[in-house]
């Protein structure tokens, strides 16, 4: 019940040494961060009532003086307000609280302002969010020979479970061999490691598939749908990017080189303003400009803020997991980021407002202004236009100039801000966002690096919202784990290579993907987040046409880097295409050999056989992939013309020899057939001999079911 508004009132005029408050820090604060903050603060507070400060408070808002209302208002069910049309009525306690603190006078610390994101409530995440807070190597309890072991299996330990026992060796050496290289391994290799399942054995295989070339470009795939890659503009035109490739095979380059996780920030977001700034460098920066562009907006002015606020999403998707774009037109609901931080990040992208011409908003420098013919960044000015706020995120109500800075979810990282030199060239500005990124106590890059590597060799992250650590994504399944990984990590350079093998050879990695107890645990841990076995995983789109290639005989691997091939599109697929054949010109067939990293990436006309098995949209960082089981995956496998025409040449490769239905199975599953298989395949031969009246043909069948057994097209 509301206190009678006269004793209400008494009580508020009353001395407030008479009675004893609540404690303010303890009882109040949260009660006013996690209900009222939200709207009562900031500079355009609610109703013109700030709640964060004593002055604010005591100045009222246009209903007149605060403390007079708040309790009435709350008790009475009007504050906070309705959600979906229903109250929202406080918890009891926390009326008593605001009520004790108005009868108390609502005593004020001295000095103390209440922010918004100082603290996590339920509603919303503070500064003291797990993802936010600084990274502490954690111990590492003994008896386990590899430290993620010890943290996954003491999860296990204490629900009394076991982990799956070890993989069978020739499912194991599948799965090393995709995670690392994107390639199925021969059947020779198959049979080696199988003969010789040592410890010894599979640490060579790791070390002999870590060193490869093959390494790079199957990493490069997962960093490229993180950067959004394509080679066309998207929009209506949808014209080519020119030398977008080149972008591609830098990031090849650099995972097969190891290059340290600071160098490969820096290199991406300010490779033209390094010191020693070369091609190379100035290549990398081709991950700013491999995202959409649209040359004819029909509000230029308008467009200038889109380009920018993709700038922004991609670099903080990318490297932070912060969805930080989303307070392009007020602070974020849900994490410590104010609107102001959006346009303070942005100045590292800006160079004001311009028109729309020949080259890209926002960049899109000449090969003069860079120096070398590529696809890169520069900043058109050293000393841009101030930007400025945009009121609601609209460019037809520009506020408050706002300079260059960091985030400030992470106060420990206050990194001062440096004038560009005299004669520069450049706003220096994306290096120091690129350094600040990879400072070694930045506390969100190295547990999302760490993170990404961990959710591609074991099917999910410990963190299972790879682009969002936010408060609307999910917590670690092993904090400790992930920090222990993301401090061993920047302990060794910066360098991924040494933290693909650790996990790789963990138990953990390599227990099979079936349990003996498969039910049971199931039933309480339906989604593996104990990790108590292996995540049975198929083939991403690009390693399952590289399978097919590979299992024909066909695959070009020699054949690395360079222009883009474009693969065969069905006639139907065109069909909606104005220009039909013209705007699509396929590579001569040699061409199509190449590893599918390699295809020319349109935006507008991606390959339906890559689309089917979830190949992404390349509008947005796609940091996990979709995962469907559908119809129209297994329709393709049936009836895709590039499929039949890799059953044919596995026919023709496996007829080249005695035995041709054991050379099939070798050179598809890497293995000989079973006695049950071997009998259902003379059958299928001698049927479809006489049917279709050739024992070519019917080998050709016989191998395309094959190709589309579970068994090829899944891990393990």
């Amino acid at each position: 019940m509301a206190l009678p508004r006269l004793a209400l009132i008494a009580l508020l005029l009353a001395p407030a040494t008479t009675l004893a408050g609540p404690d303010f820090e303890a009882e109040v604060a949260p009660v006013l961060l996690r209900r009222c903050l939200e709207c009562h603060s900031g500079a355009d507070p609610s109703g013109k009532l700030d709640l964060s400060t004593a002055a604010g408070l005591a100045k009222g808002g246009r209903s007149g003086p605060a403390a007079e209302s708040i309790v009435e208002k709350v008790t009475a069910g009007e504050m906070p307000p309705k959600k979906g049309g229903k109250p929202q009525p406080l918890p009891k306690a926390e009326v008593e609280s605001l009520r004790a603190w108005v009868a108390a006078g609502t005593p004020w610390p001295k000095g103390r302002t209440l922010d918004r994101d100082e603290r996590t409530t339920d509603a919303r995440g503070g500064r003291d969010w797990w993802a936010f807070q600084p990274v502490r190597r954690p111990a590492v309890s003994p008896g386990h020979a590899n430290p993620i072991d010890a943290f996954v299996r003491a999860r296990l330990t204490e629900k009394g479970w076991a982990p799956a026992p070890p993989a069978d060796p020739r499912a194991l050496l599948r799965r090393l061999t995709f995670d690392l290289t994107g390639l199925p391994p021969t059947a020779e290799e198959l049979d080696a490691f199988a003969a010789d399942p040592s410890p010894a054995a599979y640490e060579k295989a790791v070390d002999k598939l870590l060193s490869s070339p093959h390494h790079g470009e199957r990493w490069a795939r997962h960093w490229l749908d993180v950067a959004r890659y394509a080679e066309t503009c998207g929009y209506e035109r949808d014209q080519t990017k020119p030398h977008a490739w080149k972008y591609r095979d830098w990031v090849v380059a650099a995972f097969n080189a190891d290059k340290p996780f600071a160098r490969f920030v820096r290199e991406q977001l300010a490779g033209d303003e390094l010191p020693d700034r070369s091609e190379e460098t100035v290549t990398a920066t081709g991950f700013l400009r491999v995202g959409t562009w649209n040359d004819e907006p029909n509000d230029p002015d308008e467009y200038t803020y889109e380009r920018l606020e993709d700038l922004v999403g991609a670099t903080t998707t990318a490297f932070l997991a912060v969805t930080v774009k989303c307070a392009r037109c007020h602070d974020h609901k849900f994490d410590p980021v104010p609107q102001r931080d959006y346009y303070r990040l942005a100045a590292a992208f800006w160079s004001g407002p311009v028109k729309p011409g020949p080259r890209e908003l926002l960049g899109g420098p000449t090969k003069e202004q860079l120096g070398y013919d590529l696809l890169g960044w520069t900043d058109t000015s050293a000393t841009p236009p101030p930007l400025r706020l945009l009121k609601k995120g609209d460019p037809a109500r520009p506020g408050e100039p706002v300079p260059f800075g960091l985030l400030s979810l992470a106060p420990s990282l206050d990194m001062p801000v440096v004038p560009p030199k005299a004669g520069a060239k450049t706003t220096g500005r994306r290096l120091a966002l690129a350094d600040w990124i990879a400072d070694p106590k930045n506390p969100l890059a190295a547990r999302v690096w760490v993170n990404r590597l961990w959710q591609h060799h074991f099917g999910a992250g410990l963190v299972r919202s790879p682009d969002n650590f936010g408060f609307t994504g999910e917590k670690p399944t092993h904090p400790e784990l992930l920090d222990w990984l993301a401090a061993e990590f920047v302990a060794n350079g910066g360098r991924s290579k040494p933290l693909h093998r650790l996990m790789v050879l963990s138990e953990a990695y390599k227990q099979a993907s079936v349990h003996p107890k498969q039910a049971e645990y199931a039933a309480v841990d339906a989604g593996n987040r104990l990790w108590w076995r292996a995540e049975r995983r198929r083939l991403d789109a690009e390693s399952l046409r590289d399978a097919l290639l590979a299992a024909s005989g066909r695959l070009d691997l020699p054949k690395v880097g360079g222009p883009s091939f474009v693969p065969d599109i069905s006639p139907e697929a065109l069909e909606g295409w104005s220009r039909k054949g013209a705007e699509w010109t396929p590579s001569p067939a040699d061409e199509q050999r190449r590893r599918t990293l390699y295809a020319f990436v349109k935006r507008g006309l991606l390959p339906p056989t890559l689309t089917v098995f979830d190949a992404p949209d390349t509008t947005l960082p796609c940091a996990k992939r979709d995962v469907t089981t559908v119809a129209p995956q297994a329709l393709a496998l049936l009836n895709n013309p590039f499929v039949h025409q890799q059953s044919e040449a596995l026919a023709a490769r496996a007829g080249a020899g005695d035995d041709p239905v054991r050379r099939a199975w070798r050179s598809a599953l890497g293995r000989d057939p079973r006695p049950a298989e071997r009998a259902a395949a003379d059958r299928h031969l001698a049927d479809q001999t006489k049917r279709l009246g050739s024992a070519d043909k019917a080998l050709a069948s016989l191998c395309h079911v094959l190709l589309n057994t579970n068994e090829f097209v899944y891990l393990d």
